[in-house]
């Protein structure tokens, strides 16, 4: 056991370090899994590292399904289903980002659950999840959703592109093989953007409304970490695509940005926001990566709600800069990061028209994430925000 690996269980157990990747057979052994199913995407799948986890795999008899990409949707999961029962298999490994996590989760959950996976969506269920789940083993391979630590699986219409959650205890991930060697090949456009989805994710709970003084503190601990990891990251990730560089410090920030990511889905449990509204339908109308949304919203949702919660963006704004003085030193935070990672800083700069935005208002104020927002979210809200950052 390397002295560089740390465990510890928020509520899963989680194996951290450099090469914890390589105890993937110990734990699916602990668990009784003989017969596991690999969902990942397809770019995961022809890297070399995946192909050493399945070659290690032999003596179980594992087996893989890779027909994941972009954002995930029911077809997808349908289609692993399918390999999932054909293989009869006992659990699942899910290796890749939010994606394959997600997938991975569904499959888990309709490999033996009948219907439709919409039949159990979350606050709308026709049917109940009342039967086994299966157990998963998750390894992440990028910084961002979390989702390896989270209890729901997000998955969208085919057709339509709406997004829809399903949420269930059993949907945690038994144990969590969290390698930051696994993110030092990761772009640096897929390190900022998911670097900035972990981001929303920690301030809009540490916002929401409610008390979990739990998730409050590990919001703040959260956000203090991607101020200290995620431009290192992105830099090293650029540097990383023309010349060596320093391996210590890339995995250092690699490790910070990888707890940074659990730490807000689990903060999130507290609740999400506007800006995930607004990102939500960029989702759905333009098919926008989730983390990209997420991180050229987050300047104008925050304007809009400083005046909700001075105090708290006070306290945020002083977990990255200990001389703020107001919660506008916390959105000022956010734009010179944005800007030095290379998130574009307005959705005109993304290709989004303003013909479009009526579309995209009428998606998100369906949303379920902005009634935790600690600030009321009209319509006419809706068409401020995203009028806001088209002119950013």
């Amino acid at each position: 056991m390397s002295a560089d690996i740390s465990t510890y269980n928020f509520p899963t157990k989680i194996r951290f370090g450099p090469g914890s990747r390589h105890d993937l057979i110990m734990e699916l052994s602990s668990l009784g899994i003989q017969r596991p199913l690999i969902v990942t995407d397809r770019d995961v799948a022809k890297l070399p590292w995946f192909v050493a986890i399945e070659t290690s795999l032999t003596e179980m008899t594992s087996v893989t399904f890779s027909g994941v990409w972009g954002n995930p949707v029911v077809s997808q999961v349908m289609t692993g289903v399918t390999v999932c029962q054909d293989y009869n298999a006992d659990g699942i490994v899910a290796v890749g980002g939010g994606a394959p996590m997600d997938v991975a989760k569904a499959i888990a959950l309709m490999a033996n659950h009948p219907g439709h996976l919409f039949d159990y969506e979350d606050g709308a269920s026709t049917r109940p999840i009342d039967r086994s789940i299966l157990p998963i083993v998750a390894i992440p391979t990028t910084a961002g959703t979390g989702s390896e630590v989270g209890r729901s699986t997000v998955i969208s219409d085919d057709e339509t592109h709406a997004k829809k959650i399903i949420f269930d205890p059993q949907l945690l991930p038994k144990v969590v093989l969290a390698d930051p060697e696994l993110l030092l090949g990761l772009p640096a456009k897929i390190t900022a953007a998911t670097g900035m989805d972990a981001l929303t994710h920690l301030i809009e709970a540490f916002l929401a409304k409610g008390n979990n003084p739990l998730c409050d503190g590990i919001a703040l601990e959260g956000i203090y970490l991607v101020s200290q990891h995620l431009r290192d990251s992105v830099m090293l990730a650029q540097q990383q695509a023309t010349e060596t560089v320093n391996r210590e410090g890339h995995l250092r920030a690699r490790a910070g940005m990888l707890n940074a990511s659990m730490m807000g889905a689990i903060a999130f449990q507290k609740g999400l926001g506007v800006t995930h509204s607004c990102a939500h339908a960029l989702s759905t109308v333009c098919d926008t990566h989730h983390g990209l949304a997420n991180g050229i919203m987050l300047p104008a949702a925050m304007r809009f709600n400083l005046e909700a919660e001075p105090e708290k963006f006070l306290r945020m704004a002083r977990v990255v800069n200990p001389s703020a003085q107001s919660g506008q030193a916390l959105i000022d935070w956010i734009m010179d990061l944005s800007n030095a990672i290379g998130i574009p800083s307005s959705l005109g700069k993304l290709g989004v028209s303003a013909d479009t935005v009526e579309k995209l208002v009428s998606v998100a104020i369906d949303d379920v994430c902005h009634p935790c927002n600690p600030r009321p979210v009209t319509e006419n809200d809706f068409y401020a925000i995203y009028q806001d950052a088209l002119a950013a």
